[in-house]
Order: structure tokens, then C-alpha cells, then sequence
């Protein structure tokens, strides 16, 4: 048993969908659960389309087209238009989105999560019926049967207990009668039945969840890049692969920021010693990156982290007094009330510091509650930088010239807040 999870850039178009037919070609008839993300840019564009339904936007129509379109196109290429059971299916599902989005329509509390969910149901749709067309022996499912969560919509909360419950006694047997299963990541239901998910890029977090109650021999998450990389090649030109890298490490990058895997990903994987494998779906035979549970080669080759667009926040009490632990609690406290998350935080007798993503006026928000008890300043446009398994030479290498503003190390990381 194997779990595939293709992303968005895997899905983009006609060629795409078509190779992850031939990607799957590949497998020897070995039973495969298939994760799928929203086609490309598809969950930004829902996004979109939710806040023209929120502001009765004259152009609420026009975007509604450009998805519809997008989809469109590809269901045209792939010659799915003869298969009346497949227009039938999706173009019911484009009638769901539309009348959601009507202007007249009150949103529910799960309003968010049932529209931005729709990118994942028209990917998989399209993917399913492209599969049966070409000869493989499969059948589709709504991820939201399996993953339960609690009420958090947005970015809810896994029940593992049902989750498992779901996994193991209704969607293993399936495989008696299939090959491959077609599902989606990202989307989930809470207990009561209405649409949640697990967040932003939570598809690998559904992978990995199905790896574990499926017990799978491996998860292969498909990108465009041939495996796990030491820094983004958008900020760093010499990047190299980390072919072999433990579980630990991965979570640790995850953590600090890395992109490729979402930070929730691992644990379950590591719990039943299930590999993970990141693999370019541009060159499938090349071997990419393994995460597995051997340490060897975890300080081989550093690795950086790159964020941007970050905010140094200096927190100090009226009365220059201790900033003491009463007033640290009630700060990350408030943080979390306005769903913000730090990145780097550090104290000293008077003042404390963090440093998080800079989220508009969500942020601006926090900022003016803090300025009721206390003295705030901020400074905008800073970049955070994180280096695993660092030396002074990278350090000053990579620092150049910049104003280090704030700097935390321990045995094994460096993080440099700089503009």
C-alpha cells in the first residue's frame, strides 16, 4: 500500500493530469491512495471569490467564470465532455459554488471552509474520471467522510480516534475492489457532519494522516523540485538536495518555516516508521529525498530558512518595570486570541520582543489592544533567517553588511532577524 499526495503545481493543466496517469503507470499494480491538492492557483482564486461575495463586488461573476473556465479548459482537453456521467457530476458541483455565492445566500459557519473546499472537489473529480477513461481500476472519495475534526473550520483540529474509526473500517476494505483511491487533501468534517479543513497546505497533512490508518508501506509527496532542499532557490542560488534526512530534522525545518512540508505532516508518519519520499513529478524515476528515521546525515549540509515580510514587535510596561511572567502570558495570550503566531521571541529585564508574519490590520489590531498596558514599538519590512547546523563563516557570509536587529542561537540553529 502507498500514498501518493500530488500539490497544485502537479495538477496545473491538460499535461499535468496527464502524468500523473503515467506516474501512476509506474506503480506495477500496487494498491495506491491518491491525495490531490486544488488545481494551481485554484484555492487563492476561491479565496478571492469569497471576499467579492463578502463585499457584493460588481466583478463576483467574472471570477466565478474564470474558475469555472480554468477547469473547464482542461475537462474539454481531456476529452471528458463524452463521459455524460462526468459532466453530469461536475458541472453539478460548479451549480453547488454557484448558488453559494449568491449575494442573497447567508453564510453559514462553515461558509469558508465549504467554498474554498470546492478547488480540491473539482481537481479530484476531473483527475478520477480522466483515470477510469484511461483503464485504471479506481473510485473516489470525499476525504471529509474519513478526517473528522472539531469545530475549528478553518483549520481544525484532527479526531483521531474517529479519524482512524473511518479509515480502518470503511475506506481499507474499498481497496478489495480497487486499485486506486482518489481523494482529497485539505478538506475535512467536524463531528457534526459540516466542511472544515486542516488549514492552509494541509494536503500533505491529509497524506500523511491516511498513510497512518491505511499502516502504508511509504508516502510519496510529488513536487516540482526534486527533492528537499537545503533553502528556497527563489532566495538562494546554490542550493543542494538533502537526500537523506531523519524525521527529527525535517520537523525542525518544518518549524522554523521551511515550505515543502507542512509543520504536522511527520508525526504521524514517524509513529508507524513510515518513509516519506519528495520526488520531482517532472523527472519520477530520478530517486529524490527520503525522510526516514536515521540521523547519520542530519548535519551534512546546512540548511536555511528564509521569511519575509516580518515584524519586530518591542513590548515594555508604562512604569519601567519587570517584564515578568504575568505579562508574558497575558501578551502571547492575546496573540493567539487574534490568531497570530510568533516566529522568534526573546526577553530582557524591561522589554520583551517578537518577531511574527506581518498580517495587515489583523496585526495592526493586536498592536493597538497591547497599547492600552503597554509601550509597542515596531519595526515592518525585516527578514528572518534561520540556519541549521551553522558556522561564523556562514553567518558572515550570508550577513553581509545588513543590521542585525535580534539573534538567537542554540547548539544546532541561528536565527538572525535583519534588514
Amino acid at each position: 500500500m502507498k500514498v501518493f499526495k500530488f500539490g497544485g503545481a502537479s495538477v496545473k493543466s491538460t499535461e499535468a493530469v496527464r502524468n500523473v496517469a503515467n506516474i501512476l503507470r509506474q506503480q506495477n499494480h500496487d494498491k495506491v491512495m491518491v491525495i490531490v491538492s486544488a488545481m494551481d492557483k485554484t484555492t487563492f482564486a476561491l479565496e478571492d471569490l469569497l471576499s467579492a461575495y463578502e463585499s457584493n463586488s460588481p466583478k463576483l461573476e467574472e471570477k466565478y467564470n474564470n474558475i469555472y473556465d480554468f477547469h473547464w479548459s482542461i475537462i474539454n482537453e481531456l476529452d471528458l465532455v463524452s463521459n455524460k456521467q462526468a459532466v453530469y457530476r461536475l458541472k453539478s458541483e460548479f451549480d453547488k459554488l454557484k448558488s453559494l455565492i449568491n449575494p442573497n445566500n447567508i453564510a453559514d459557519s462553515d461558509f469558508y471552509a465549504t467554498v474554498v473546499g470546492f478547488g480540491e472537489i473539482f481537481s479530484t473529480l476531473i483527475i478520477y474520471y480522466y483515470l477510469k477513461k484511461v483503464g485504471f481500476n479506481c473510485q473516489w472519495e470525499n476525504a471529509g467522510d474519513y478526517i473528522i475534526t472539531d469545530e475549528k473550520y478553518c483549520e481544525g483540529n484532527v479526531d483521531w480516534e474517529l479519524s482512524m474509526q473511518n479509515i480502518i473500517r470503511q475506506l481499507e476494505p474499498q481497496f478489495q475492489q480497487c486499485d486506486i483511491i482518489v481523494s482529497q487533501g485539505f478538506i475535512s468534517k467536524t463531528r457534526l457532519g459540516k466542511n472544515s479543513t486542516l488549514g492552509k497546505e494541509g494536503s500533505d497533512y491529509s497524506a500523511s494522516i491516511f498513510a497512518f490508518g491505511l499502516n502504508a508501506d511509504e508516502l510519496t509527496i510529488w513536487k516540482d523540485v526534486p527533492g528537499l532542499l537545503n533553502a528556497d532557490p527563489k532566495y538562494f542560488k546554490d542550493t543542494q538536495m538533502l537526500t537523506r534526512i531523519s524525521y527529527r530534522e525535517t520537523i525542525e525545518l518544518a518549524y522554523y518555516g521551511a515550505s515543502i512540508i507542512h509543520p504536522k505532516t511527520i508525526q504521524p508518519l514517524q509513529n508507524k516508521n513510515i518513509p516519506l519520499f519528495i520526488k520531482s513529478f517532472k523527472k519520477p524515476e530520478d530517486e529524490g529525498s527520503i525522510v526516514h528515521s536515521k540521523t547519520y546525515a542530519d548535519f551534512l549540509i546546512p540548511s536555511y530558512i528564509f521569511k519575509k515580510e516580518q515584524v519586530l514587535l518591542s513590548v515594555s510596561a508604562r512604569d519601567f518595570s519587570f517584564i515578568a511572567e504575568k505579562n508574558i502570558s497575558y501578551i502571547l495570550t492575546l496573540m493567539s486570541d487574534y490568531g497570530l503566531k510568533f516566529n522568534l521571541m526573546q526577553n530582557s529585564a524591561i522589554s520583551f520582543s517578537i518577531c511574527m508574519d506581518h498580517k495587515g490590520k489583523l496585526m495592526m489590531d493586536f498592536i493597538s489592544e497591547l497599547q492600552k498596558s503597554f509601550n509597542v514599538k515596531y519595526n515592518e519590512q525585516m527578514e528572518l533567517i534561520t540556519i541549521r547546523h551553522y558556522n561564523q563563516k556562514i553567518i558572515d557570509d550570508l550577513i553581509g553588511n545588513r543590521v542585525v536587529f535580534l539573534e538567537q542561537k542554540n547548539r544546532t540553529t541561528v536565527q538572525l532577524l535583519v534588514r
